[in-house]
């Protein structure tokens, strides 16, 4: 079947309404497939075409760029210059003209060329709407409807475009079923063999940042910040926070009065995730300290060059410390950035008591008094 340029023509707009694209953009698209179809048809892969079409009368227009020469080698690509002056009068040798070539139709296998470019550049054209769409929305938070679920991978809507989070990105112990409304952090735009994918997040740490700068206003005029965060989403999560106002509570300002903030934080991840806030110090050791709370710590040792910390804390505090699993300390060491090693303080052990043995001397001296009493009172009763 030939391709029917006045229906292509007319196409084009429907084309333009269904991708979401520009009339423009369309038009530029199936030009280019229209070239590609003109190369087959008329002349050779290699040469230059560019094709102009008419949307109102569907008219189509070739232009073919060739190089003015002395003497022709090949009428596919060179012109001479006698006959390149008549169409420009100053032509000059080494010069590119475009001839002008009317096209009525076009065969078969130029028609399926045309279609295969048709489709290929309209895919690399959403690709493009999409990615200049959404790359300025990396690293924000945006709404999202779940589509489907597919074993690890879930894949939400976007309005526009589509975007995947993969297991990895979830939250632990999160259920996600379709039409689900939800917010979803931006991570990137991947170039994928269908098309732009977007990466979405709610198990990030970026995503729980942002979370906390819709609740606490104060981050937006830098009177507090946060300095880090370690997160084991659905479990638990360390956030490190600071204020540059003299006087102004980092912790009680995300905290929020009676909770109002870091509860409504939580009540968009799920209560089952508990949130630690501390407060930053730039003193490692007076930092680890905080991040090991709610843990009494006797002493922090502190080997800068390892970047390690020895921890010591009271027995009964020990397994607060290291937390269930380990949780506690590893958080603490994610957010610190030191690597901790916990340790019960050794309480001193006392002297040891030896017993000494009585030696028998006092009973000795008791026997012979008590044997010199008795010849005393012997002596005496004979007298």
């Amino acid at each position: 079947m030939d391709l029917d340029i006045k229906q292509l023509a007319a196409a084009v707009k429907v084309i333009a309404e269904e991708k979401n694209l520009p009339e423009n953009v369309v038009q530029e698209v199936v030009e280019q497939a229209l070239a590609a179809a003109y190369r087959r048809d008329y002349g050779d892969r290699e040469q230059e075409v560019r094709v102009s079409m008419n949307l109102n009368t569907g008219d189509v227009d070739a232009y073919v760029s060739k190089e003015v020469v002395e003497l022709v080698g090949d009428d596919a690509f060179e012109i001479s210059l006698k006959d390149a002056q008549v169409m420009k009068k100053d032509a000059k040798i080494g010069d590119m003209i475009e001839i002008h070539e009317n096209v009525e139709d076009f065969g078969r296998v130029a028609a399926q060329t045309a279609k295969q470019v048709i489709l290929q550049r309209l895919r690399e054209a959403e690709r493009e709407i999409v990615m200049n769409e959404y790359e300025d929305k990396i690293g924000t938070v945006i709404n999202a409807i779940v589509g489907r679920v597919e074993g690890r991978i879930v894949r939400v809507d976007l309005g526009k475009a589509q975007g995947i989070m993969p297991g990895s990105e979830q939250i632990q112990g999160e259920r996600y079923y379709p039409g689900q409304r939800l917010k979803v952090f931006l991570k990137d735009v991947e170039r994928g063999f269908r098309g732009p994918q977007l990466v979405v997040s709610r198990g990030s740490t970026d995503f729980i940042e942002w979370l906390f700068r819709a609740e606490v206003p104060e981050m937006e005029n830098g009177a507090v910040e946060i300095k880090a965060i370690a997160r084991e989403a659905g479990v638990r999560s360390k956030i490190a926070v600071t204020s540059t106002v003299p006087g102004v509570d980092p912790v009680g300002t995300f905290v929020g009065g009676h909770g109002t903030r870091v509860n409504a934080v939580m009540g968009e991840i799920g209560e089952q995730e508990k949130i630690d806030i501390v407060v930053w110090d730039q003193d490692p050791a007076t930092f680890i300290v905080n991040a090991l709370s709610p843990t009494k710590v006797s002493r922090v040792e502190i080997d800068a060059e390892n970047n390690k910390a020895k921890v010591i804390v009271p027995e009964d505090q020990l397994s607060i410390a290291i937390g269930k699993g380990g949780q506690n300390v590893r958080l603490a060491s994610k957010l610190s950035g030191y690597d901790i090693d916990i340790s019960a303080e050794v309480e001193e052990a006392a002297a040891p008591v030896i017993e000494s043995k009585p030696v028998p001397v006092t009973k000795l001296k008791k026997k012979e008094a008590l044997e010199s009493s008795l010849l005393e009172a012997i002596e005496e009763h004979g007298e």
